[in-house]
């Protein structure tokens, strides 16, 4: 909560870095698949999950240190912000520009839980 900027600076680099390949392996790269590549899928799968999993626990771990509010549910949060910066991947895929994913972000960053 604390390197929020960072964070959000790495994010827009990640999705948006020319000279690399478009978006995020872990979102695109099970989105067409068929039976050949179930393993890949599979494997996809359990580490979206685990990503998941860890900014849930970052949020659980910010609400017993006071940065974020105890009425907030960590899972629900992780859930809605794992979604929009993996949207944002698929967006910048697609073509978006830099100026339309901020402003998805900023949209995103305005729903942010108020300081306890």
């Amino acid at each position: 909560m604390k390197d929020k900027k960072l964070d959000r600076a790495c994010q827009e680099d990640m999705v948006m870095q020319k000279g690399h390949p478009d978006g995020c392996l872990l979102v695109q790269g099970a989105l067409a698949s068929g039976p050949v590549t179930d393993p890949i899928r599979i494997e996809l799968n359990r580490r979206r999950a685990a990503a998941e999993s860890a900014v849930r626990r970052r949020f659980e771990r910010a609400i017993t240190e006071g940065e974020l509010p105890a009425s907030v549910d960590p899972a629900k949060l992780a859930r809605y912000f794992i979604t929009v910066i993996w949207g944002l991947s698929v967006q910048a895929t697609g073509g978006a520009t830099r100026a339309q994913l901020k402003e998805v972000a900023e949209m995103a960053m305005r729903s942010w839980p108020k300081q306890p």
